[in-house]
């Protein structure tokens, strides 16, 4: 695994260099974009059409449209170059409670790996922060944008949360009508849950979706013709009741 960016946490006059490696790999089945009648590969070119010319990556730099037309350029070295030393780690602002960052906050993870010579302080960052249910909440520059992030504590390392900003954060587009619910219906409705509730297994789940795509390419590689996976109509219940009623009787048989 590479590493994704070089850090350190910062803490008082404790300094602990880092690595930050992705937690996620991207596992999905990737299409290429074909012409329909030749099936070869549609490509696309960076092109300057004042020189009239496609230009490669080594011809391009980043520029800011401050009035139409016109732009100020940075290149890598100047943007760089405005980074402060706070701004190159992962500077702990303050710690909080776990149960006080919203989940609907959280971006992307990495992991926080210790550098050779940071694992003593890495250690004690960690061991305190899970026995005190503690995250550390910070900030750091991860290309051109300040992120803010909580430093979470788990028992085998520490991980970089990502948070969105508050602005960042879409308001509900409508509050849910609140409608009164009777207690047969709950009732009913927790028998459901009992009866469908175990102990959380991620090795159990896959993208079943992912599998149908690989059959279905195996099965148009051998020439043949893809077939629809559902033919017949879905049956609604609208009687609420009567769909809980015989949700429960598919749980008991274990087909829910």
């Amino acid at each position: 695994m590479s590493i994704a960016h070089k850090s350190a946490i910062s803490v008082g006059l404790l300094y602990i260099p880092v690595g930050l490696y992705k937690t996620t790999r991207d596992t999905s089945i990737s299409f290429n974009q074909l012409c329909k009648d030749t099936h070869e590969k549609i490509k696309y070119k960076k092109y300057c059409p004042s020189c009239n010319k496609e230009v490669s990556n080594d011809d391009i730099i980043k520029g800011y449209e401050y009035e139409k037309g016109k732009y100020v350029t940075f290149s890598t070295e100047e943007l760089e170059f405005i980074k402060s030393k706070k701004d190159k780690t992962i500077h702990i602002e303050h710690f909080a409670k776990m149960s006080e960052i919203d989940n609907l906050l959280f971006d992307k993870n990495y992991y926080l790996i210790p550098e050779p010579g940071a694992e003593k302080a890495y250690e004690l960052l960690r061991q305190s922060l899970l026995s005190k249910k503690t995250v550390a909440v910070a900030k750091t520059v991860l290309g051109t944008s300040e992120n803010l992030l909580v430093v979470y504590p788990t028992k085998e390392c520490l991980i970089a949360k990502i948070l969105f900003y508050q602005e960042e954060i879409q308001e509900m587009p409508k509050s849910p009508v609140k409608v009164d619910v009777t207690k047969q219906e709950l009732d009913m409705a927790k028998t459901l849950i009992d009866n469908m509730t175990q102990k959380f297994d991620i090795s159990s789940y896959h993208d079943e979706y992912q599998e149908k795509l690989r059959e279905a390419i195996t099965t148009k590689i051998n020439g043949n013709e893809i077939v629809a996976s559902d033919t017949g109509s879905q049956n609604n219940i609208i009687n609420l009741m009567e769909a809980l009623q015989k949700s429960v009787e598919m749980s008991k048989r274990g087909t829910a």
